[in-house]
């Protein structure tokens, strides 16, 4: 198992100055956490890209419910109802997206909002109106997750900028 150093404790006593080499162990530490996070919109991206190739295939290659079991989930909703609540959803998402990035919130949502859309396509698919409303989700979620990327990336190449300031730092008076 790999072991990473322990963060050094702050202490009350002003003259202590923490060891620049744990210090900068950190930085990298959490430059290399902040890189990969950044990525995680591209990698829901690329989920909802094949999730949305199974729909617009009409999720064929699964199988079919048996009639009793779609008895027993009853008659779907009305396309009026699915189609409302995929606008609301949209929307909403938006918003909460636009909100955490106008307060400068690390929060990210992208595999929830895949799972969202996915059971859009899912209802459509079981009230067979998936062909003609697969643009309608794929659209959504494009919109939906490119914003959500640009979110993350952007909170995280801010974060990563600070870090290598403090990585500079440690440089400019590092001895000789």
């Amino acid at each position: 198992m790999k072991r990473t150093p322990e963060p050094v404790p702050p202490t009350d006593n002003p003259d202590f100055l923490p060891d620049r080499d744990l210090v900068r162990q950190e930085t990298l530490r959490k430059i290399a956490t902040l890189q990969k996070r950044a990525n995680r919109g591209l990698w829901a991206m690329a989920l909802f890209i094949l999730v949305s190739m199974a729909a617009l295939w009409d999720f064929s290659f699964l199988p079919s419910f048996p009639p009793a079991i779609r008895a027993l989930l009853g008659k779907p909703p009305s396309i009026t109802m699915i189609s409302g609540a995929l606008v609301l959803y949209t929307f909403s998402a938006i918003i909460l997206i636009l909100s955490r990035m106008m307060g400068g919130s690390e929060e990210y949502s992208g595999f929830a909002h895949v799972g969202y859309l996915t059971a859009f396509y899912g209802f459509y698919h079981f009230a067979k109106a998936l062909d003609e409303n697969y643009w309608a989700v794929f659209a959504a979620g494009l919109t939906i997750l490119a914003l959500e990327s640009y979110h993350i990336w952007t909170f995280c190449s801010e974060a990563i900028r600070k870090e290598q300031e403090v990585l500079d730092i440690i440089s400019k008076y590092r001895k000789p």
